[in-house]
């Protein structure tokens, strides 16, 4: 087996997660493979989370504390993109009519 990260972190993930043939692999600069990565890593941080509820990360964290902090940087990154493409963040008053009521 080689000693390089390449094939374990550049290579199979191409080949993996995008479908990435060999032949296009070889054939694309190295620049633009670690631009796809990051791309790939920045896609999979900003739906890593989804489907879960505040409620959830709250029973969550009880046994692991830390799930807190990943599902704030989630939260943020979520926010972020939501900001750059223009869509706005929709405030969930209802909690608020029921306190009114």
């Amino acid at each position: 087996m080689m000693d390089t990260p390449e094939p374990v972190l550049i290579w199979i993930p191409l080949m993996k997660d995008l479908g990435m043939s060999w032949n296009e692999i070889k054939c694309t600069p190295a620049y633009e493979l670690r631009g796809i990565l990051g791309a790939l890593n920045e896609y999979e941080e900003l739906h890593s989370m989804d489907g879960y509820e505040d409620s959830d990360i709250s029973d969550m964290a009880k046994n692991r504390p830390s799930i807190r902090q990943s599902w704030h940087a989630y939260k943020a990154k979520q926010a972020k993109y939501n900001e750059m493409i223009g869509k706005e963040n929709k405030k969930d008053f209802s909690s608020l009519k029921a306190l009114k009521n």
